[in-house]
């Protein structure tokens, strides 16, 4: 099965930590990152599409961050 999964974070190196974490765990970059200003909370807000390969079949109950 193909997996998707769009990681988000505050514009920290929290960020980057949760990208590669991902990258670490045998997912791949999905397009180009994303930045925007979150109005309500007054800070820059990062985003990356990232997809893995994984065995088995996928329902809505997959748990994506457990790939």
């Amino acid at each position: 099965m193909k997996l998707y999964r769009f990681l988000s974070e505050e514009d920290t190196s929290a960020f980057c930590h949760k990208v590669t974490d991902a990258l670490n765990k045998g997912w791949e970059l999905h397009g180009s990152p994303t930045q925007t200003w979150d109005h309500a909370a007054g800070v820059m807000r990062c985003g990356q599409a990232v997809v893995k390969e994984a065995d088995g079949t996928y329902t809505s109950d997959t748990k994506l961050g457990q790939h």
